[in-house]
């Protein structure tokens, strides 16, 4: 059995010279898809999500049923965070391509059980949370090992080229899922799911049969006591980063709850154990002597700030979109999904644009300054959307979303080629999965703080604007003065979920109005015009601290060692050699 086993393991191994020049196109090829259908099913809910709890028969807005709207939408994020950086340390001692190739197997058995969900109420909804969040395991393991898997198939002087393919699929697949879902969800919810079945079959058969492992492999014990304190302490924060969202008493969030401090200090407390146990175990889980590494420090520092300055962009776009924009230029609630995601496309475009042509460039001419532009480009963008007005022309919209994405594609390619090459060939693996813990763990701060900001901003103006508005057309003081008593919360997921939120707000109330007044309040332009005023004030409290972050990312990025000029690169074969303690002419 162990003969067996051993000749099976050696199967999968080939040097870069025996798999051939076209081994690493078939390396790029997979991987791509791979990061583009995680990416994908990463997104397609949130646009999908009225539809989806229709068809389990749902109200999410209900007080008792916001944890699981909260769940499908943070559940996916908060695994891969979690677990991608010990998939990583998993890829290093068992091969690479081993174990992406499980997470692709993973993540489409969990597509399948998600498309078949059969139950309703209550049992549906915990149905799909449990396989969302199995899907982000698989999601992880594809995660943690694509990039460690280009870095072993190019060579350095090609990797920037590469990590920009791999990111653009990262990055369009989230917006590509928005319009995916919106088309796919009003057809049949089930099909948000299913869609990605068959390119996840493809892609399993295809990394068996064609991915192997070409880097150094590092024979290690598990670090269980790593993987323990650092999965408890992460959850936890992110979990009371997730009810931090939600009110607590008379508080609009949920920030000062005994339960979300508790999550917060408590998981806190466990990472500051975790940093102390990496310290001093054989074999760490987090190894931080890379931190020793002027470029891999600095260069996460910037991925970091940066992931927490945009993660949250997407979901402050699509409320503005759904909630206050597209009412206001005849799109029904109903269609404001879709028009959402085809509307925020020019940001992909942009992406799209810039970030292979900055790996490009970034292979030539180094890293940091591509990656600082970038960041300051992104940080005015930001400025620029605060300066729109609420009802704004679109044409400035889309070109103030394209030159975001100029600046997050001149960012991001060179910034991943600037850490994975600062990287020794056997800490590849694990190098990557910190870097995705890091981008992820911010993204899920970001969703958190953007969210958090706007209700801010909206608790501010929003109860007497609500108040006023509804006693004017003819609401009683006494139900306007309740329903403005309503947490801003319940009002922004309505916005995001494309409800029409009067009508969900007033609910009996409306039968008791004139028919006229009635319909003036659940009409397009009543809702946008009352939230556009408080919406500005949270946007610009939102955006500004985008534009801290991004500042702080960009000085970051100029922080990170310099990078060898072009013909200076090793080939795979002179890195690998070298890695392994063999002289290299």
């Amino acid at each position: 059995m162990t003969a067996g086993l051993d000749t099976r393991v050696d199967r999968r191994r080939r040097s870069a010279e025996e798999l051939g020049p076209r081994y690493k196109w078939i390396a790029l090829s997979n991987t791509t898809l791979g990061m583009l259908i995680a990416t994908i099913n990463s997104s397609i809910v949130l646009i999908a999500l009225p539809d989806i709890f229709k068809g389990i028969g749902i109200n999410p807005l209900e007080p008792a049923n916001t944890g699981y709207l909260l769940w499908m939408i943070m559940g996916f994020l908060v695994v891969t965070a979690v677990l991608v950086v010990s998939f990583g340390r998993l890829g290093d001692m068992y091969g690479r391509a081993r174990m992406y190739n499980l997470g692709f197997a993973v993540f489409t058995v969990s597509s399948i059980m998600l498309a078949v969900t059969w139950f309703t109420g209550d049992a549906a909804a915990l149905w799909l949370i449990g396989w969302r969040v199995v899907q982000g395991v698989g999601g992880a393991f594809l995660m943690a090992n694509s990039s460690a898997i280009l870095t072993d198939a190019f060579p350095a002087n090609q990797r920037g080229m590469a990590l920009g393919v791999n990111g653009v699929a990262a990055i369009a697949g989230s917006f590509l899922g928005l319009v995916v879902g919106g088309v796919l969800a009003p057809v049949d919810w089930n099909l948000v799911f299913l869609v990605s079945v068959p390119f996840g079959v493809i892609g399993t058969i295809w990394a068996y049969l064609k991915l192997h492992d070409t880097g150094v492999r590092k024979h290690a014990r598990m670090d269980w006591w790593g993987n323990v304190t650092f999965a408890i302490g992460l959850v936890a924060v992110l979990v009371g980063i997730t009810y931090g969202i939600q009110p607590y008493g008379d508080s609009p969030t949920g920030w000062g709850s005994p339960f979300v401090l508790t999550c917060l200090i408590g998981g806190v407390l466990v990472l500051l154990a975790f940093g102390v146990i990496e310290s001093r175990v054989p074999n760490p889980l987090f190894d931080l002597s890379l931190f020793r590494l002027r470029s891999f420090t600095w260069g996460n520092l910037a991925n970091f700030a940066a992931s927490l300055g945009r993660g949250g962009l997407q979901f402050i776009l699509i409320v503005w979109l759904q909630g206050i924009w597209l009412p206001q230029h005849g799109y029904s609630y109903e269609q404001t999904p879709l028009w959402a995601g085809i509307y925020m496309l020019p940001m992909t475009v942009g992406f799209l644009l810039s970030a292979p042509a900055a790996g490009i460039v970034s292979d030539r001419v180094g890293s940091r300054l591509l990656a600082s532009i970038g960041l300051l480009i992104t940080a005015l963008t930001f400025g620029l959307l605060i300066a729109l007005p609420v009802n704004f022309p679109y044409w400035a919209f889309a070109g103030v979303l394209v030159l975001n994405g100029i600046g997050m594609g001149m960012f991001s390619s060179p910034n991943r080629a600037e850490v994975m090459n600062s990287l020794p060939a056997d800490a590849r693996g694990s190098g990557s999965g910190m870097m995705t813990t890091f981008q992820n763990t911010a993204m899920v701060l970001s969703i958190g703080f953007f969210f958090s900001l706007i209700i801010a901003g909206f608790s501010s103006t929003l109860p007497g604007a609500m108040r006023t508005g509804l006693e004017s057309h003819g609401v009683p003081a006494v139900s306007a003065e309740q329903i403005a008593a309503l947490p801003a919360v319940a009002v922004l997921f309505a916005a995001f979920l494309g409800y029409n939120p009067i009508q969900q707000l007033l609910g009996d109330h409306l039968s008791a109005l004139p028919p006229d007044q009635a319909s003036f309040l659940t009409g397009r332009g009543f809702f946008p015009s009352l939230i556009s005023g408080p919406f500005a004030d949270g946007l610009a409290i939102a955006f500004g601290f985008a534009i801290a972050l991004c500042v702080i990312g960009a000085v970051a990025s100029w922080l990170c060692g310099p990078t060898r000029s072009g013909g200076e690169h090793e080939t795979v074969g002179a890195e690998l050699a070298s890695a392994a303690g063999e002289p290299v002419d």
